[in-house]
């Protein structure tokens, strides 16, 4: 269970701060290792998600008004954690004009203003394809900007209903081509096989030669989500990541538990050197 001197300040400063955290919203598995370590994925724009993916635990909904005051609380926050490497996600709000890119522009900015030496690693939807409103966020200068494909693309249609296979590619197309470090991730388990695995790989590179990947095993939240198809060998990760590495990213985390911000900071840090 979740505990210790660590996991109980960090939970302080988000209670005081009133943020939101993917970690408790999406039931993490590593949220005891992760806030004990002092890291955790701060998620703005609400809790409400306007999409209703069929992996994912957060909440959907009709979101309420837009928290305008949430980036001067976010960067307040991350000051006082003192962190090296944060990592900055959020639900979709696809009933705004820009689908939170303003709010998304202020936050990496803010941040930056007030922790000059902390990077900032964003993970975004997809903004609905949106050119301008995804240049807006790629114009705030994260040091690593991320959207994930979360599946393969036979399986979108069930595991993304509000997505699009293509769309999602695009979008990492533009952030490279913004100049950006550029990462993605994706769950195995939930139904594919592991050739289509290979596929997606090979197609993340042939758009935007993204430099991190990460794979973890998906894990039904509830009786209401997607069932679990296979629990992946142990092996097969390592294969998965032996094929990543061969093919051009730079850093690829895959393992049972890995998820897009698990070991961010470790992976910056081997972008680095």
């Amino acid at each position: 269970m979740p505990g210790g001197e660590g996991y109980l300040r960090l939970k302080g400063i988000i209670d005081e701060h009133k943020l939101h955290t993917v970690c408790q919203e999406a039931s993490c598995p590593n949220m005891g290792e992760c806030w004990s370590r002092g890291t955790a994925t701060i998620m703005i724009l609400g809790d409400t998600c306007t999409r209703s993916c069929g992996f994912c635990n957060v909440k959907t909904g009709r979101p309420p008004l837009l928290d305008l005051d949430e980036p001067r609380r976010v960067a307040a926050s991350l000051a006082l954690l003192g962190l090296k490497h944060v990592v900055i996600t959020s639900v979709n709000r696809d009933e705004l004009s820009d689908g939170g890119a303003a709010i998304w522009a202020e936050t990496i900015r803010r941040v930056h203003e007030a922790c000059p030496t902390m990077s900032v690693e964003v993970l975004v939807g997809d903004f609905c394809g949106d050119r301008a409103a995804i240049q807006t966020v790629c114009d705030a200068k994260p040091e690593i900007i991320s959207h994930n494909m979360e599946t393969v693309r036979r399986m979108h249609g069930a595991v993304r209903p509000q997505a699009k296979y293509e769309r999602s590619l695009d979008v990492l197309a533009m952030f490279k081509a913004a100049g950006l470090v550029t990462k993605t991730g994706i769950m195995v388990g939930i139904g594919e096989r592991d050739d289509e695995v290979l596929d997606v790989l090979d197609d993340i590179q042939k758009a935007s030669r993204a430099d991190v990947l990460t794979i973890g095993q998906y894990l039904q939240p509830t009786r209401n989500h997607l069932p679990v198809d296979r629990w992946v060998h142990p092996d097969t990760f390592v294969l998965f990541k032996r094929e990543a590495l061969a093919r051009g990213f730079r850093v690829c985390e895959s393992g049972p538990l890995v998820r897009s911000s698990y070991h961010a900071e470790e992976q910056a840090l081997r972008l680095e050197n």
